[in-house]
C-alpha cells in the first residue's frame, strides 16, 4: 500500500511539474511573438504611424493581449502589468480610430524602459 502511495505521489508531482513548464512555455511564446512580429517586425511602428490595415491593427491588439497575460521573465509583476496594459490600451485606441492613441502607442513602445527591468537572460 505504501509503495502505491509513493508511486502515485511521484506521478502527480511529475504531472504538476510538466503543467508548470508548459504554462511557462506559453508565456515565453507570447513574449517571443510580440518581440518578433510587433517590435522587431515593425508592426507596432506601422500601426503607430497610421500605415496599418484594420487586420494589422487587430493583430497588434491580439499580440499585446497575450503579452499582458504573460509573466515577466524578471522584475516586478506590477510594473509588467502597467507597461503591458499601456501598450494594449494604446493599441486598442488606435484600432478604434482614436488619433491620440497613436502618440500613446509610440510612448508605450519604449523598448529600453521595459527591457531594463523585465528582460530575462
Amino acid at each position: 500500500m505504501r509503495k502505491w502511495l509513493i508511486t502515485g505521489g511521484m506521478v502527480l508531482g511529475c504531472l504538476a511539474m510538466v503543467a508548470g513548464l508548459s504554462t511557462a512555455s506559453v508565456y515565453d511564446d507570447a513574449i517571443k511573438a510580440v518581440m518578433k512580429e510587433a517590435m522587431k517586425g515593425g508592426l507596432c511602428k506601422k500601426v503607430a504611424e497610421g500605415g496599418a490595415s484594420d487586420d494589422e491593427k487587430q493583430k497588434l491588439v491580439s499580440l499585446f493581449e497575450n503579452l499582458s497575460k504573460a509573466k515577466p521573465p524578471k522584475g516586478d509583476e506590477e510594473s509588467w502589468t502597467k507597461k503591458t496594459n499601456s501598450l494594449l490600451k494604446a493599441a486598442r485606441g488606435v484600432a478604434k480610430g482614436n488619433e491620440k492613441s497613436a502618440a500613446a502607442l509610440k510612448k508605450a513602445a519604449n523598448c529600453k524602459a521595459c527591457h531594463d527591468v523585465h528582460k530575462g537572460e
